[in-house]
Parts: C-alpha cells; sequence; structure tokens
C-alpha cells in the first residue's frame, strides 16, 4: 500500500502524523493494523491555504477580448508541469440563455472527479426537493410503562445545547425517574460510512460516521501537550466520554527543547486502539488531532444519561436500537434543526461532509413512493435515486453526473463540468436562487475560500464551491466581472501529480484572467 502526505482538519497542527486506522475487525478479519499517511477532504485544507504568490497579486490591468481567452486559458493548463494533469474546464455567461452559450470549453462533457463540488448537487437537489425552510426534528416520546423513546432523524447540528433543551423539556413535564431509556438509531438505514471511502478518511474528523443520533458533530478532539523532558506526551480529550471509547497505549516521550517533534496518533485497524508515540519538545505548542467518534449511538446515549441526571432524572436502564418504532406515542419534548437553508450553507462555506450526507439521506423524507419502491432500503441509496430524479425535473441531463456520495469524499463519484454549470444556471432560475448562491465561499472573505483572492479583482466577487482531494482540485461557481456580463465556471482538474497549492494557482489564475474579461 502506498504511503501519501496527510494533512488534517482544520484545527490539526503543522507536525506530520501517521494515523493507523480502526475498522471493525468482522469487516476486515485477519488484517491487524495499518499505517498510513494521507490527504483527502477540501474541508481538511480549507483554513491552511497558504497565500498563493500568483493568484493573490494583482495581475495586469490589460483588458481580455472574449476571443482572446482560449490562447489565454491554453497557456495555463499546457504548462510543463501539468503534461500528466487532466482538465475539464467550462465557462458560460450567466443568464437562461447562457446554458447554450460557450466562452471557453476544455473536456466539458467529460467526466471527472469533483471532489467537494459534488455538494453543488447535493445542495440543489436538498433545496428543490424540501424547500429552504425545511427542518430536522429529533423527538423524545412516551412509550408507557415509565420508558421513553428518543428518536433521532440525522440532525447534524445537534449538540449538547439540544440535549439539555430535551432533558429540561422532560423536566417541565413532570418526568422525574424513567424506567428504560431507548435511544433509536434506526430513522437512516444502510452503512454509516459510505464503503468506497478511503480507509484515512473513517478516523478524521471529516469522514465521521452518518447516523440518525449525531452528537457534536460525531467529533471529538485530544490535544497532546509536552510535559517536562523524559516525562510522557500529557493527552487532553475535549470530551470524556467519547476518550472512553479508546484504549490509550502512550508510547511518546517529552524531548529537551529545541529538539523536533515527532509525535504521531495511530488508530489501530479492527480494535478501538490509540497509539501516542514518537515525542515533543519541552518548549513546544500543543499539538491538536480531530478524530471521529467510534460508536456515535452509544455516545448520544451516555451524553444524554449525564444530561437526564443533572436535571434530575433518573435513568434505571439504557439501550441502543436499530430499529424505529411505528407505534403512535405522545411526543413530550423535541427540538429542531436551524431550516435547511442553514445547513445548506454550512455545507457549502465549510464544506462540512457530515451535513452533506445528511442532506442526501434525508432527500429520502421527500419522497415515500420512491422509497417503498426501491429494492434497496439504504438511505443514502435512495437519496441518490431521489437526488437524480429532482435535478433532472430541474433540467440537468442524468447522465452528465455519477454519483456514489452526497459530500465528494468517495472517488468513485463522476462528475462533467457541464454537469456542474448547468446546475449554477438552472439553480439561479428558481425561488431558491438567492439562498443556494449565499450558500457558496466568498473569494477572500469567507468559507473554504477565504484566504484566496485577497487584494485582487475577484475578491468579493467570486462565490464558488472548492474541491480537493489528493491529486484533484476543483472550483466551481459564480464570478461578477466589472464592466463584463457575470459568469459560471466549473475548473476541474484530475490525475495530476503536481502538489495542491500548484493546482489551486493555476485555478485562481484562470480565475483572474476571467475578472479581466471586456466586451470587445
Amino acid at each position: 500500500m502506498s504511503l501519501r502526505t496527510f494533512q488534517l482538519p482544520t484545527v490539526i497542527r503543522k507536525t506530520p502524523i501517521v494515523l493507523l486506522l480502526f475498522f471493525p475487525a468482522q469487516l476486515i478479519p485477519g488484517l491487524a493494523a495499518i499505517s498510513l499517511t494521507a490527504f483527502s477532504s477540501d474541508r481538511a485544507l480549507a483554513s491552511q491555504s497558504p497565500s498563493l504568490p500568483v493568484a493573490q497579486k494583482d495581475q495586469t490591468s490589460e483588458s481580455i477580448c472574449p476571443a482572446q481567452l482560449g490562447t489565454a486559458i491554453d497557456a495555463v493548463i499546457n504548462r510543463p508541469q501539468f503534461r500528466r494533469s487532466r482538465w475539464g474546464i467550462l465557462i458560460q455567461p450567466l443568464s437562461p440563455q447562457g446554458i447554450n452559450r460557450v466562452l471557453y470549453s476544455h473536456d466539458a462533457k467529460q467526466f471527472f472527479i469533483p471532489a467537494s463540488n459534488a455538494k453543488l448537487l447535493t445542495t440543489a437537489a436538498a433545496l428543490r426537493a424540501l424547500g429552504s425552510d425545511y427542518r430536522i426534528r429529533t423527538s423524545v416520546y412516551d412509550a408507557g410503562a415509565g420508558k421513553l423513546r428518543v428518536v433521532g432523524r440525522g440532525d447534524p447540528s445537534f449538540t449538547d445545547v439540544q440535549l439539555r433543551d430535551l432533558a429540561q423539556q422532560l423536566k417541565r413535564q413532570g418526568v422525574r425517574n424513567v424506567k428504560q431509556l431507548i435511544v433509536e438509531d434506526g430513522y437512516f438505514k444502510g452503512e454509516v460510512i459510505n464503503p468506497n471511502w478511503e480507509w484515512e478518511d473513517v478516523q478524521a474528523d471529516y469522514g465521521v460516521s452518518v447516523n440518525s443520533l449525531i452528537l457534536n458533530q460525531n467529533a471529538v478532539e485530544v490535544t497532546i501537550s509536552p510535559q517536562k523532558p523524559g516525562q510522557l506526551l500529557q493527552l487532553n480529550w475535549s470530551d470524556t466520554i467519547a476518550a472512553r471509547q479508546w484504549r490509550i497505549e502512550n508510547e511518546s516521550v517529552t524531548a529537551q527543547a529545541g529538539t523536533p517533534n515527532t509525535v504521531t496518533v495511530s488508530a489501530v485497524l479492527g480494535q478501538p486502539v490509540l497509539r501516542v508515540t514518537g515525542q515533543l519538545a519541552a518548549d513546544a505548542k500543543p499539538e491538536s488531532f480531530g478524530l471521529a467518534v467510534l460508536n456515535p449511538a452509544e455516545y448520544f446515549l451516555q451524553h444524554f444519561r449525564q444530561v437526564l441526571a443533572a436535571e434530575g432524572i433518573r435513568v434505571e436502564r439504557a439501550s441502543v436500537a436499530s430499529q424505529v418504532s411505528t407505534t403512535s406515542e405522545r411526543e413530550l419534548a423535541a427540538v429542531e434543526s436551524p431550516p435547511l437553508a442553514a445547513l445548506v450553507a454550512e455545507t457549502n462555506q465549510n464544506s462540512n461532509n457530515l451535513y452533506a450526507e445528511v442532506l442526501l439521506r434525508t432527500l429520502q423524507a421527500s419522497t415515500q413512493n420512491l422509497a417503498n419502491t426501491s429494492t434497496n432500503n439504504d438511505s443514502a441509496e435512495i437519496g441518490l435515486q431521489q437526488l437524480k430524479v429532482t435535478l433532472s425535473a430541474l433540467g440537468i441531463d442524468p447522465e452528465s453526473y455519477v454519483l456514489d456520495d452526497g459530500s465528494g469524499l468517495s472517488r468513485h463519484n463522476l462528475v462533467s463540468p457541464d454537469a456542474i454549470a448547468q446546475t449554477l444556471q438552472l439553480m439561479a432560475q428558481t425561488p431558491q436562487a438567492t439562498v443556494y448562491r449565499a450558500s457558496l465561499p466568498i473569494g477572500g472573505v469567507s468559507g473554504s475560500l477565504q484566504n484566496r483572492f485577497r487584494n485582487t479583482l475577484a475578491q468579493g466577487r467570486v462565490q464558488a464551491k472548492t474541491g480537493t482531494v489528493s491529486g484533484v482540485v476543483t472550483l466551481s461557481g459564480y464570478l461578477d466581472i466589472p464592466n463584463y456580463q457575470p459568469l459560471v465556471f466549473s475548473l476541474m482538474v484530475n490525475q495530476s501529480d503536481q502538489s495542491i497549492a500548484t493546482l489551486r494557482q493555476a485555478i485562481d489564475e484562470i480565475v483572474l484572467l476571467l475578472t479581466r474579461l471586456r466586451s470587445c
């Protein structure tokens, strides 16, 4: 197995680490442990993007005529360092007629791995099928005889704050003793992790399980700090309940001040074991690691018991159920997520994979008929079917993309620049146009584009979705140009041996070329 450079999510430190990934042993019998240094996920690099030397400088203000655009873009993508890279590009005017006009096209109908550009399709389908005001409800039901049922429906925004709200509602209802607490984690059917995601992704906090009872985004942070030279490094967890799901093997050491930092964190495949090895210098700053919670449903249950106890509610027995009861019972307490518009904004602004996967599975709520007639009860599969139905009704060619997940983590996703451009064009003509466009990061201002296009003509004018996995960089969205018509663009590069920074720089150069367009 090859080793690849790994950069962890936004909270992660500068020192390279090794992750040994955990999977249930029954899934991969006989496999003990695997050591990977890997990178995957646009979200993981969102706040770490260094300033790109070319794209961050104002280019010449000399205008470019539309007839010159092709030559200018070709000069970028045909550089010698890109001879092994595949480029897919489509640039069009933004207008009802723009979908049939092309300013520049390069393999626009070919398939590419879209990375997080897949979220553009997922969020478009969710807005169209469910509406921008749709909310995800978490309920507590009276099951009789002192039993309570908690039914989660996959709210990705659910935190300890909402958990306390539920407990306080129950207290106001007069609940003081619970003979049996059942948390039902079966609203979403099928695998909680896409089987086609790369192994290194599923232990990071950008590749968490997508289940029905989500708490604190199913993620936890561990911070490793030096002590006195010769002592073990100290581990501090953001959540002790999540920490107890791991067995820690700490083989690290605090080194003398000024020595190199080589600390590694390893999750052992097939076992709930977390190994800490290597060293931090005594004068080094603490290192933080974002990890996926191992057992999210049990994590939810233990937190709820703790919160109920704090409100003076005693729980005698508690368990997790994988099936959702169909009996009609009185709802004692409930909380709702923010409206779908806010969930979509989090999905696209911060390239949140968990939110995207929840939106995909929530599409099953938009068509019970499809769920009933499907031969596959997997919520993600039903969501993918409904996504295609919804986008086809919008006018997007169903043959122009093949999706395997909602977030873009899977390398089985195949999307053409033409499909992305169609989505951007057609969504701009819908009642959800403002919400959809506002969900996109703004160059030099917000989200995963906050550190790009600063001090250029594109700052504040480009609204686009980023996408990054190893060897893949994408950027697609809208661009308002001074003294020229607004544009829709989709830029994709695949199968590249160049660094992420180099690929992003080239993509940003192309966007900056577009800002110089004038009618001539």
